[in-house]
């Protein structure tokens, strides 16, 4: 019993050492982007843990940490991104949405280089852009873990608009026709 309560607080933990991974300690700084940025993206599809956690972290780490090595790997991530958004999976989603806001942010050129994109990316934002979860008079205990759908998506559409340049908006009303942009509130 012990051994099994040792291993849930081990696999709720969040976090990796990726030491304990490799044999030996590479800095992330060396990595090759073109490699291993697009293989974590591909991950975050992965509905299961471990490899959930995985990608995700790596994918977070990377992004953290690349700078201007992001910019030339954008087309390689859309492929990714697409299938994981388009696993119908809310909670993968909810994780790629975030990934996304995180991506944008992590470079300045990064935001214009993903418009050519929007074709590919956001059919999925418009068919689940309504689905919020409305509980009435209830309480969502759960609205701290960012898990809304509708509400996400109109967040890393602002994103996207606030960092996409000057045609930004453009497209994101092409083919998100509902969204209002966020410089006119």
């Amino acid at each position: 019993m012990r051994n099994q309560a040792e291993g849930q607080t081990e696999s709720c933990r969040r976090s990796v050492k990726w030491e304990r991974f490799l044999l030996r300690k590479v800095d992330i700084d060396k990595l090759d982007y073109s490699l291993y940025l697009p293989l974590f993206f591909d991950g975050l599809a992965e509905p299961k843990h471990p490899y959930k956690t995985y990608a995700r972290q790596g994918v977070s780490d990377l992004l953290l940490a690349g700078g201007d090595k992001i910019h030339p790997v954008v087309p390689q991530l859309i492929l990714p991104l697409k299938n994981a958004l388009s696993t119908r999976n809310v909670e993968v989603m909810c994780t790629t949405l975030k990934i996304i806001q995180q991506l944008v942010m992590a470079s300045d050129m990064v935001g214009p280089a993903l418009v050519p994109f929007y074709r590919q990316l956001l059919p999925m934002f418009n068919a689940f852009k309504v689905k919020n979860l409305n509980c009435g008079d209830e309480i969502d205990y759960a609205q701290k873990n960012n898990l809304n759908l509708g509400d996400l998506i109109d967040e890393t559409l602002q994103v996207l608009e606030l960092h996409g340049g000057e045609d930004a908006f453009i497209n994101i009303k092409y083919m998100v026709p509902t969204y209002e942009s966020c410089y006119l509130n």
